[in-house]
């Protein structure tokens, strides 16, 4: 299941991110706009349209937060692959993470 999860954020992340998907959102507000009028920009009406933003923003932030996190373990695997490859592993760098900010 991890590595279902960890595809389907991976591909929802990438997709989410693109242009395209941009340009979905722009047109799916601006036809929540439009429909305005017809619904006399009742209670329901922007219901609508914050329940569904509601609802996305929430799941994205978990598909996007797995993603982040692997992307760190890449990140840091690479860096701990370099410090070795350099000769220059010691207890000196395995402390550098306990630093404060």
């Amino acid at each position: 299941m991890d590595r279902f999860f960890g595809r389907l954020a991976s591909f929802i992340a990438n997709k989410a991110g693109a242009w395209q998907s941009f340009v979905i959102a722009l047109a799916l507000v601006i036809a929540w706009v439009a429909t305005g009028p017809m619904f006399h920009f009742s209670t329901q009406w922007q219901l609508c349209i914050n329940s569904a933003t509601t609802i996305i923003t929430f799941l994205m932030v978990f598909l996007i937060q797995n993603e982040q996190n692997r992307n760190d373990e890449v990140l840091q695997d690479k860096l701990d692959y370099l410090v070795k490859a350099l000769g220059k592993h010691s207890e000196e760098y395995e402390e550098i993470e306990e630093f404060e900010d």
